[in-house]
């Protein structure tokens, strides 16, 4: 992952996505992620792949004591913090399956859109779960297993040009997928719905909340391709406590 976001030109192309540019308001699933967030006050709070920050700012603008956001991309990790002036919050460059070497143990463990990145999901969990403190919080949000099955994570489109049926194969197939993101190739991690929420079943978490979020009215109102996500998910959001 650190690879292709430490790419000068890559990341000049990320940068300029609404979501860089604009913060969790332009995010089309902001408004049902932020439903899952806990209570913040006083919290010890981890955000793996914290990218620019937006979800460690947050945080700390909600009460928490202390934030750590780790990022495998040095750029990433250096825009969040030209971007970041509260006290509480702490980057590192750092993958997360390094971060059995963080001091301490979290309250709340957020992962944004970085988890599909990850070959070893259950290791991950694993990790996770020796971070957290009993009735810790886990949520996290990844491209949803329709979204990524098929790995192209294109449309088909019609002789018109529009989008015809979003194609799903290889469902099963819980492998590296290669895609195309921002004109660039990127490799992601395909699993299946039961991959991602009985691993978290089978090592002792309870399961809070599972959305599929769609975009706002307000959304839905300003443009065909925003219609076009009711076609199929897009986004997987995952709120879990530890027992």
């Amino acid at each position: 992952m650190s690879d292709i976001y430490d790419d000068a030109a890559f990341f000049q192309a990320y940068s300029q996505m609404n979501r860089s540019k604009d913060g969790l308001n332009a995010a089309g699933e902001w408004h049902e992620l932020r439903k899952l967030f806990p209570d913040f006050h006083g919290k010890r709070v981890l955000d793996l792949g914290c990218g620019y920050g937006w979800h460690c700012r947050y945080a700390a603008d909600h009460g928490a004591s202390e934030v750590v956001g780790i990022d495998a991309s040095t750029k990433m990790i250096q825009k969040a913090k030209s971007m970041t002036d509260q006290a509480q919050i702490h980057y590192h460059v750092l993958d997360m399956m390094a971060m059995d070497q963080l001091a301490g143990s979290f309250d709340v463990v957020i992962s944004s859109l970085a988890v599909h990145y990850i070959k070893d999901y259950a290791g991950l969990i694993d990790l996770i779960k020796a971070k957290l403190i009993p009735n810790g919080k886990l949520i996290i949000s990844v491209e949803h297993p329709i979204f990524t099955a098929e790995g192209h994570e294109e449309w088909i489109l019609g002789d018109d040009g529009r989008p015809k049926y979003w194609p799903v194969d290889r469902y099963f197939d819980e492998s590296k997928r290669a895609t195309d993101f921002l004109g660039y190739p990127v490799e992601k991690y395909h699993r299946t719905l039961t991959t991602y929420l009985n691993t978290l079943l089978n090592r002792g978490f309870n399961l809070d909340q599972i959305v599929e979020p769609t975009p706002t009215s307000k959304m839905l109102a300003e443009s065909q391709e925003m219609r076009d996500e009711l076609r199929r998910p897009m986004m997987l959001l995952i709120a879990a406590t530890l027992k």
